[in-house]
């Protein structure tokens, strides 16, 4: 064997190697052994559960609501008029200060991902009841996630 064979079986390898695979492709391989080239493309790794406890004041704000209630209502009609709007009233307003005294939980989704193009990258949804860990999916730009199938 000559120095150029030597010299050229290292070269063609390595040309080879980027004409199959270029460097900017983002090559990902399904379950089913299926290849899907996709650049906002990810893996899921892990799927975290969020829950976010809501305010626990619904004592507090059903007694407040009652008394403002209690209190507009006293101000409209007369005699027993105003006795009833005033009741009406604070029942109301008790209910709708329980209602935001309780308020402001809820739960979401935290996908951490291994996207196609080598990085990594965290999503959150609502719900993730579709995906597993493992799956491919696609995230598009306003962050909304979908299982590639």
């Amino acid at each position: 064997m000559n120095i150029k064979t030597v010299l050229s079986l290292p070269l063609a390898a390595l040309l080879a190697t980027a004409v199959a695979a270029p460097a900017s492709a983002a090559v990902l391989t399904r379950s089913d052994g299926i290849y899907v080239r996709c650049d906002q493309c990810g893996v899921v790794q892990s799927i975290e559960h969020n829950v976010t406890a809501g305010r626990d004041h619904g004592t507090a704000g059903a007694v407040i609501g009652a008394i403002a209630g209690g209190v507009l209502g006293n101000q409209v009609g007369k005699g027993k008029g105003r006795t009833l709007a005033t009741v009406g009233g604070a029942v109301g307003g008790g209910f709708a200060g329980n209602a935001i005294g309780k308020g402001g939980g809820g739960e979401s989704y935290t996908l951490r991902l291994k996207m196609g193009t080598g990085g990594y990258t965290n999503v959150q949804v609502k719900d993730a009841s579709a995906i597993r860990e493992g799956d491919i999916v696609v995230v598009d730009d306003q962050g909304n996630v979908s299982r590639v199938q």
